[in-house]
């Protein structure tokens, strides 16, 4: 039989890894995230997901393999309708946000980047 198309249909989740996953709950719902999932596996991890209010795509926060590292440039990226009021926001709440926002002009939107607690990057643009 032969396979005309992979069948994939969206995205689901993106990982990142998280040395304490309590602290990473804690900062991505401070950022707004809703916690979805988090249920045991194995014998000592704990599964979590997290989402964005209205989002279909979430983070899972794992712990990091052997060697893996963290501190990564994760390549997400997170839609905003205020760029500058949500940088305000996670500025003011002592999230690690860039100094400011970053304006390059058409057709590249608005944007900045911040860290959760393992160092580990994403961008905020407004859409």
């Amino acid at each position: 039989m032969s396979v005309t198309k992979s069948r994939i249909s969206t995205i689901n989740l993106v990982v990142i890894p998280s040395v304490d996953q309590d602290k990473s709950i804690e900062f991505y719902e401070q950022v707004g995230f809703d916690k979805r999932t988090d249920v045991p596996f194995g014998d000592k991890y704990r599964w979590v997901e997290v989402y964005p209010p209205s989002g279909n795509t979430g983070i899972a926060l794992a712990p990091p393999r052997e060697g893996d590292a963290t501190g990564v440039e994760t390549g997400i990226t997170l839609a905003t309708d205020d760029v500058d009021a949500t940088h305000e926001y996670l500025k003011s709440n002592g999230v690690d946000v860039d100094e400011q926002v970053s304006r390059m002009g058409d057709p590249v939107p608005p944007m900045f980047w911040f860290r959760d607690p393992d160092g580990n990057s994403l961008m905020v643009v407004q859409v």
